[in-house]
């Protein structure tokens, strides 16, 4: 006799999004996986005295969203420091100021984008100064690859900060640092054990109150991988996390006999990120010609034989290698150095300027839509590349038609698949722009096999892992450019409710 389902999700909208996406009404979830899906009637019959039946008052039932490309401790601090991510430059200085009024060592600030300030400039010293006097305040740019600091940074810490990143005015720090020097200061001020699990308990919740059931989280010097297996021991991770290690942890992940897809059912280990190049935001993105509105084509952060001696590697460890490349020459260089014919489904992250035609792109490509907001009239884009340039960045289409495997993720600018959705639907150029369906399986289908779980995730079918997302409307039936306000009303993760408002 089959035993009743533990719970039933019924009088929903509910989208497999698998191959045919098909339409059904209910869905019977057993022991966290999924065993019926079909109308009311149909999965009533698995309704048992104990069984818990949640009434979806008629809304949108699907696959929970995976975020293929995240820093969950740093969209912690964000939401536990100062966020600066704030649309004008007063703004974002009254919360450091704001920060200060704390007795902790450092006023930290995350998130800012001087491309959305009326006047575009970076954060400067002397701005600053203004924070504090005798404690050292950096402001970390959304991208991470820029920083800007007070003059107590620069006297305390100086002689550390390598100098090509340093920029100066007549021989003075302006304040701004980029690339290994921000990474220096993010790492003397990386929180510890207890502090991060305190930051990714924010961010869990953040990415449970947007439908994020799973998130493929990219770490370096970090306590974030064993706060993860402890939140997930101590059964309070509700979160399926994949991990993907800093190239300079090669060694000690090889020491530890890692390999790919090894863990548990919600912390397992990815793989190997490393970088090619920097970003475009800060100039350091390796493109073919030259910045539009700079001088240089930006740089390398690990070089082209460097990178093919890492693929080579990671490759015969059984990993997969994740790789950072935004320029078209970084993106170039990427696909010349991952091996051919591997299954180890070898990702390139942002791939936002291609070198050539999407047929050509043998990767994954794990990329992030709401970067698109960079491409409207007057974005970055523009600023960086040219209007010719601008408008061949991001070229989801393009890839899909070409049969390349794309997986979203936000690498939390922000973290909201759904606004993900709607930059994807309202692109500008037809190369960019996708259907609601085929972005929304980009967050749950394509981030699935990105991280080698189709198997498991990514659709609503029998025997997938019941992690799902409730919506109040459809993002099929709403304007396009109103799906980014569709409110989550639950999320699930094995079968259980994670977040309900």
């Amino acid at each position: 006799m089959t035993r009743a389902a533990d719970r039933i999700f019924e009088n929903a909208e509910v989208h497999s999004l698998g191959e045919s996406d098909e339409i059904h009404e209910a869905v019977a979830v057993r022991d966290g996986r999924i065993v019926r899906v079909g109308s009311d009637y149909e999965v009533e019959f698995l309704r048992g005295v104990d069984t818990d039946v949640v009434d979806c008052d008629g809304n949108v039932l699907l696959p929970g969203f995976i975020d293929a490309h995240t820093h969950l401790e740093i969209l912690g601090r964000r939401l536990v420091r100062a966020d600066l991510d704030t649309g004008t430059r007063t703004a974002a200085l009254d919360r450091l100021h704001e920060a200060a009024d704390g007795d902790d060592a450092w006023v930290l600030g995350y998130g800012y984008d001087e491309s959305d300030w009326d006047d575009g400039r970076l954060l400067q010293r002397a701005e600053l100064d203004s924070v504090s006097t005798d404690r050292p305040v950096v402001a970390f740019r959304e991208d991470l690859h820029t920083a800007s600091a007070n003059s107590v940074v620069f006297e305390r810490y100086g002689d550390e900060l390598p100098e090509a990143g340093v920029e100066r005015t007549d021989g003075e720090p302006t304040g701004v640092v980029r690339e290994a020097a921000a990474e220096r200061l993010r790492r003397e001020t990386a929180p510890d054990r207890a502090e991060t699990r305190q930051l990714v308990t924010a961010a869990r919740d953040d990415a449970h109150e947007r439908g994020v059931t799973g998130v493929h989280e990219m770490v370096r010097a970090s306590e974030a991988p064993a706060v993860y297996r402890t939140m997930a021991r101590d059964g309070e991770l509700g979160l399926r996390v994949r991990l993907y290690y800093w190239a300079d942890h090669l060694d000690a992940v090889e020491e530890t006999g890692l390999v790919a897809d090894c863990g548990s059912d919600l912390v397992e280990v990815g793989g190997i990120k490393a970088y090619a190049d920097g970003s475009l935001g800060a100039r350091t993105a390796r493109l073919s010609e030259p910045y539009a509105d700079a001088d240089g084509r930006g740089e390398w952060l690990t070089d082209p034989e460097r990178l093919r001696e890492l693929a080579a590697r990671v490759d015969d460890l059984g990993l997969q290698f994740a790789v950072h490349a935004i320029g078209d020459e970084a993106v170039g260089a990427v696909l010349s150095a991952l091996p051919d014919d591997s299954d180890r489904r070898h990702r390139i992250e942002h791939a936002e300027l291609l070198p050539g035609a999407a047929a050509d792109f043998d990767a994954v490509a794990s990329m992030q839509p709401n970067f698109l907001r960079w491409a409207r009239a007057g974005g970055l884009y523009a600023a960086r590349l040219g209007a010719e340039r601008a408008a061949t960045v991001d070229r989801f289409a393009d890839l899909l038609a070409a049969g390349v495997p794309v997986a979203f993720g936000s690498d939390c600018m922000p973290l909201d698949p759904l606004y993900g959705v709607e930059q994807a639907v309202t692109a500008p150029e037809d190369s960019q722009r996708l259907t609601v369906t085929e972005a929304l399986r980009a967050y749950t289908t394509g981030a699935a096999y990105a991280g080698h779980d189709e198997d498991r995730l990514g659709t609503i079918e029998v025997g997938k892992r019941a992690d799902l997302v409730l919506l109040e409307e459809s993002p099929w039936a709403v304007d396009d450019d109103a799906i980014a306000d569709i409110d989550v009303t639950m999320t699930v993760v094995d079968g259980d409710v994670v977040y309900r408002p």
